[in-house]
Parts: structure tokens; sequence; C-alpha cells
């Protein structure tokens, strides 16, 4: 890319980073819901895949499944940790993008770590054949991206490179542990 698309695409991602955190501050009620989906959007995610191991439904599949999307979380954050030794991103609110509505986070800002955990989640279940569970994944996720971006601590483009982290992320264990192997079998049997 030449010097002028990259400016051009920082100016779009910092405007419409811009836009969506204009909201913030304006009603307190959505404030209050956006600072609880920023903070306890993954907690529940995790905790309703974890839920999924007691399911009388279709039961060593659904083992597999929530454990396809464990797996995926860690390989997803594990990937944004080889990615923030590359990428230095400023956040938002330090370069007077954002304004915060939460307390100012220590690390960079590319990729988001919230999006890609939310949809490694998400992309786990899809590439399962969960479509239905997976669509609600997807939903959760979204809207725990743009939670990140409305409270001021991302980017637009930290949370569609989380969520793209998360995509190869899933895939690869999509491709990589299999439902029929031994160490599945193994988990699965627990509990």
């Amino acid at each position: 890319m030449t010097d002028g698309s990259t400016f051009t695409l920082w100016v779009i991602d910092a405007g419409l980073t811009y836009f969506i955190n204009s909201f913030g501050g304006q009603n307190s009620i959505a404030d209050a819901m956006m600072k609880f989906i920023s903070f306890f959007g993954i907690p529940a995610m995790v905790l309703a895949v974890a839920c999924q191991w007691w399911s009388r439904n279709n039961r060593q599949h659904t083992r597999f499944v929530a454990l396809s999307a464990g797996l995926a979380f860690v390989v997803a954050l594990a990937l944004n940790q080889i990615i923030l030794l590359v990428v230095q991103r400023v956040r938002p609110y330090d370069v007077g993008v954002t304004h915060l509505l939460v307390a100012p986070s220590g690390d960079p800002s590319f990729p988001s770590d919230h999006a890609s955990a939310a949809f490694a989640i998400a992309f786990a279940f899809l590439f399962c054949g969960r479509l239905q569970q997976g669509v609600v994944f997807a939903v959760c996720a979204t809207f725990v991206a743009v939670s990140r971006v409305y409270v001021g601590t991302h980017y637009v483009g930290d949370v569609l490179g989380g969520a793209l982290t998360a995509c190869f992320a899933s895939l690869a264990v999509f491709m990589a542990y299999r439902e029929y192997g031994w160490i599945n079998q193994r988990l699965v049997s627990l509990l």
C-alpha cells in the first residue's frame, strides 16, 4: 500500500471509531449496558460454552464442539500475543480519537483480545456445524466488539483484526483437532 492509501484507511478507521465512541457519555443506561457487555460478555460466553459439557443432546459431538471452542479461544489469544510483538498500535484514547468510559489499558491496541476470544467461540461453533448456536455466539461477539469501541478502548480496525485472528485460529483448530481422534476421545469421557 502507498502512504496515501494507508492514511486513508487510518482516517476511515479513526472516523468510524470516533462515531461509535461519540455515543458514549450521552445516555447513562446505554453506557452501563456497554460497560457491562465489555466486562462480562466474554465470561458469559465462556460459561455458556462450559455449560454445553453437561448437555444430553448428542453428548459426544457437543463436548467436541465445546473443546474446539476452548482450543480456538486459546489459539486466538496466543496469536494475538505474537502479533503484539510486531504491531505496537497506540490506543485510540491516547491520541484523542476516543474518550474513555473505563479504565485505560496498558497494552497495545491491535488486535483486540476481547474480539478474538468472542469470535473464536462463534467461529468454532460455526465450523463444527452448530449453525444456530454459532449465529447466537456471533451476535454476542459482535456486541462485545462494538462495546470495546463504544467504551473507547479500541479502534474498529482492532476488533476487525481480532475477528480475523479468531477466524484463523478457529479454522486451524477445525483442521487439526478431530472428533474421533484419541485425544478428543479421552477428553470427552471426562466427567
